[in-house]
């Protein structure tokens, strides 16, 4: 494995981490003062944001991830 193709995988592990803990935070944001559900309420709207956050940075992650290895996948291969 050439040190690319680490990289990508290393970035992709990194970002699924991320993202995976982007979506605890936003969870246990929401739940903290769920009773006071509306747009005042700054714990609710910023773990919302974590919660859409972490969609965004897994969504990146796994598409950075998908174009290197078809990248690498079709280095040899020549298509007619």
């Amino acid at each position: 494995m050439n040190k690319e193709v680490r990289d990508v995988k290393r970035i992709f592990s990194t970002m699924n981490i991320m993202a995976w803990l982007c979506l605890a935070i936003g969870v246990v944001m929401c739940i903290w003062n769920l009773s006071h559900f509306s747009d005042k309420n700054l714990t609710l709207m910023v773990g919302i944001g974590f919660l859409v956050g972490s969609v965004f940075i897994y969504t990146i992650g796994t598409a950075i991830n998908m174009v290197e290895n078809r990248k690498h996948g079709s280095d040899g291969q020549q298509r007619i």
